[in-house]
């Protein structure tokens, strides 16, 4: 058995995630028992695990967006020591000479300043040391015939970093979401809203601007503790010596740990499409009865007796309305809430602060986070 699949040794790795959710995933992670190894970064969050924590933290977390392994850590201030180190690392572990692999390299401050010439060197080392082949810059790893594997360096001042990428797809794509909207929300954003919102999967919870139905088939998976990552696979089934043993294990926990009972989840949006699509994304994440659609307008909406939770994603001015003027949406929006949800709870991703001050809403929460290289603001209060 190799370095890697001892599954006594324990391993550095990182649970990357959208700018801004750091806090909102160690918060999980934490929940998880996973062993957080130093405060959370912008964009993720660093633990230690054994070969156990790595399969569970891809099943398991719903805010990640992948979870790296770091494979080594090193001075490199040429391009021959660089290749040598490289090739020390225990590639084997993960690659075959069947492997194609994938690399992104960042370089800041350090010597070896040119991203491509340390991919080049890099690529020839993990080629030299177990066979496996960069893809072809234009090509994909299903044109070479191989399974594809992403490999991330990092040089910071003349330190380099490298990991190898155990997810695979990102996380957000839980498998479900086959049927898009307009500007179709990250599973994994919508899965943060609700864990940041801090609903407690037992009350009722209204999304009125549910566009395809991601944050309502979120909720359905967070309340019935289904795992996020039950209709995927990942990139560490590829490895030499991936445990389907003790994968297998994880799966039959996650899926006996599973409940029938949600709260009620109502959904609604004016565009019919999206409710079909959302309606049909919502049978696929096996998760069709525990939501109410409805098409129809935000002013329309009839909750149930709460209080409850809103969260949604309401049109910002970016993407969707682009140009138009929202003000008039969102003071109606307040104006909703106030007369039909007295005593619920809130939380609104809006692409401005200022714009979501016309609903007259107490904010008594501010975050800033990231939706897709766009800056946006999770805002959470009271009715």
């Amino acid at each position: 058995m190799n370095k890697f699949t001892q599954n006594g040794s324990s391993h550095a790795l990182f649970a990357v995630c959208l700018p801004g959710l750091a806090p909102v995933l160690r918060r999980e992670m934490v929940e998880l028992r996973l062993a957080l190894a130093g405060p959370e970064d912008n964009g993720g969050v660093m633990f230690s695990g054994k070969t156990e924590d790595i399969y569970r933290a891809n099943l398991q977390l719903r805010s990640a967006s992948r979870i790296l392994l770091r494979l080594g850590s090193f001075y490199a201030g040429g391009f021959p020591e660089l290749k040598r180190k490289v090739r020390r690392l225990p590639w084997a572990d993960m690659l075959t000479p069947k492997t194609h692999f994938e690399l992104r390299v960042t370089c800041h401050k350090s010597r070896l300043y040119h991203s491509g010439a340390v991919a080049e060197r890099v690529a020839d080392a993990i080629h030299q040391q177990c066979g496996a082949q960069p893809v072809p810059a234009g090509s994909s790893a299903d044109d070479e015939g191989g399974a594809s594997q992403l490999i991330v360096v990092r040089l910071l001042r003349d330190h380099c970093t490298v990991s190898i990428d155990t997810s695979g797809e990102g996380l957000h794509r839980r498998g479900y979401r086959q049927a898009t909207a307009k500007a179709p929300l990250r599973e994994t954003l919508a899965a943060a809203m609700l864990l940041a919102a801090g609903w407690d999967d037992r009350a009722p919870l209204l999304d009125p601007f549910c566009g395809s139905g991601t944050i309502a088939i979120e909720a359905a998976l967070l309340a019935r503790h289904l795992a996020p990552g039950l209709q995927r696979r990942f990139a560490f089934m590829d490895w030499p010596d991936f445990r389907s043993d003790l994968w297998e294990t994880l799966l039959a926990e996650a899926q006996a740990a599973a409940r029938t009972d949600v709260p009620p989840i109502q959904a609604s949006d004016r565009d019919a499409g999206a409710i079909d699509a959302a309606i049909a994304n919502a049978e696929r994440a096996g998760v069709g009865d525990a939501i109410d659609f409805s098409c129809r307008a935000f002013s329309a909406i009839e909750p149930l007796p709460g209080p409850g939770w809103i969260v949604t994603n309401p049109p910002y001015g970016k993407r969707v309305s682009e140009g138009q003027d929202l003000r008039n949406l969102y003071a109606k929006l307040g104006q909703v809430l106030r007369s039909q949800c007295p005593g619920w709870r809130f939380g609104v991703l809006c692409g401005e602060r200022e714009l979501f001050g016309y609903s007259g809403l107490q904010v008594n929460d501010s975050m800033a986070w990231d939706n897709g290289g766009i800056k946006v603001w999770f805002q959470k209060g009271t009715i």
